[in-house]
C-alpha cells in the first residue's frame, strides 16, 4: 500500500518549519527528533540533499547501520551532483561496520573516476589503507584461533573438525605455519588431511622444500612444482582408456571418474606409475560395476598389479568418504 501521504502536496511554510526542526535538533543531537522530522519530509517526497544527508546521520548516530547502509546506496544509485558525498558516508557505514573488504572493492571503483576531487580520492584511499590493515589484523586473530583448534583437533583425532578447520584457514589466504607444514610428516595424521594442507601450500605458491610422509610412502618437494591431480599425465592416460565408456556408460563413466579423482587425492601429490594406466583403468571399471551398478563380477583371474589397484582404490575410497561427503 502506498504512503498516504504520497499524492498530498506540503505546504511551503511547513516544509521550511519541518527543515528548520529537523536541522536543529540533529545539531543539538537530539537524533531520533530530527529522525521523525526528515521521514516526515521524505514521506511527502521532498528529496534535498540535506534531508538525506540529515537522515543519513541520525541513523548512524541511533546505530541503525543497515538502514543507512540501504538509503546511501539508493542514493548514491541516483548518480547525482552529491554523489561522491554520498559514497564518503557509505564508505563510513562499512568501515564501522567491519565490511572491509566491500569497502575496498568501492575504494577501487571509485579511484578509476576521474572526476572524483583529489580531496575525496586521498580520504578514500586512506579509508582503503586503514581496511586493509583491519582485514589483515582481522585474518591473523582468527588464524591463530582456528590453528589452535586444529591442534586441538589433532589431540582428540577428530578428522572432520580438523578438514573443516583446514578450509577455513585456507579461505583467509594466509600461508600455513611452520607447524601446520609439519602435519605433511607427523605419525598418525589422516592422508586426506595431508592432502589438504598440501593444496592449501599449493593456494598460496609455497616454495619452499616439504616433507611427506603418508601411506607408508616419504617425499621432498616443492608444492608450487606439483601438477594438480587433473592434468597430470597418469590422470590422462586413465581418462583416456576409458573414455569409451563416455558415449556407451556415461552414468558409469561419471562415477569411474569420481572414484578415480578421490583415489588420487588421498594418495596426492603421490602418484601411480605411468605405464600402469591400463592396471588402473581396468581395476576402475571392475570397482564401477561393483560397487556403483550393483554387479556382481563371476570370479576372474587378474594381473598381481590390476588386483593391487583394486584394493588401494577401496581402502582410499573409504578414506575419502570418512570425511569428505560429495
Amino acid at each position: 500500500m502506498k504512503n498516504d501521504t504520497e499524492n498530498i502536496i506540503l505546504f511551503p511554510k511547513w516544509r521550511e518549519i519541518l527543515e528548520e526542526k529537523g536541522l536543529k535538533a540533529l545539531k543539538e543531537k537530539r537524533y531520533e527528533e530530527a529522525l521523525e522530522a526528515f521521514e516526515e519530509l521524505l514521506d511527502y517526497d521532498v528529496q534535498g540533499h540535506e534531508i538525506i544527508i540529515g537522515k543519513l546521520l541520525c541513523l548512524m548516530e541511533l546505530g541503525k547501520h543497515t538502514e543507512a547502509q540501504l538509503l546511501c546506496e539508493d542514493a548514491m544509485h541516483q548518480k547525482d551532483d552529491h554523489y561522491f558525498h554520498y559514497v564518503h558516508i557509505y564508505l563510513t557505514i562499512l568501515f564501522q561496520t567491519n565490511q572491509y573488504e566491500l569497502l575496498m572493492e568501492q575504494v577501487e571503483h571509485e579511484l578509476k573516476d576521474r572526476t572524483l576531487p583529489e580531496i575525496m580520492r586521498e580520504q578514500f584511499q586512506q579509508l582503503y589503507t586503514m581496511s586493509e590493515k583491519m582485514k589483515d589484523d582481522i585474518h591473523i586473530e582468527k588464524s591463530s584461533t582456528y590453528i589452535d583448534d586444529l591442534m586441538e583437533a589433532i589431540e582428540a583425532n577428530d578428522y572432520k573438525t580438523q578438514w573443516r578447520t583446514i578450509k577455513k584457514l585456507q579461505a583467509l589466504g594466509v600461508v600455513p605455519a611452520s607447524k601446520v607444514v609439519d602435519l605433511l610428516h607427523k605419525d598418525g595424521m589422516h592422508p586426506v588431511i595431508q592432502t589438504a594442507i598440501f593444496q592449501w601450500l599449493q593456494a598460496e605458491k609455497y616454495p619452499y622444500l616439504v616433507h611427506i610422509h603418508k601411506l607408508g610412502m616419504e617425499l621432498d618437494v616443492k608444492p608450487i612444482d606439483i601438477p594438480e591431480i587433473e592434468v597430470h599425465l597418469t590422470v590422462k592416460q586413465v581418462l583416456f582408456i576409458i573414455s569409451k565408456l563416455e558415449q556407451s556408460n556415461p552414468t558409469l563413466y561419471e562415477l569411474i571418474v569420481r572414484l578415480l579423482y578421490r583415489y588420487l587425492y588421498v594418495k596426492y601429490p603421490f602418484f601411480p606409475a605411468n605405464e600402469d594406466a591400463p592396471q588402473i583403468a581396468k581395476a576402475l571399471e571392475i570397482l564401477g560395476e561393483q560397487y556403483f551398478m550393483g554387479k556382481v563380477e563371476e570370479e576372474i583371474n587378474l594381473d598381481d598389479r590390476t588386483q593391487k589397484y583394486i584394493e588401494e582404490i577401496t581402502i582410499c575410497e573409504k578414506l575419502y568418504l570418512s570425511i569428505i561427503e560429495d
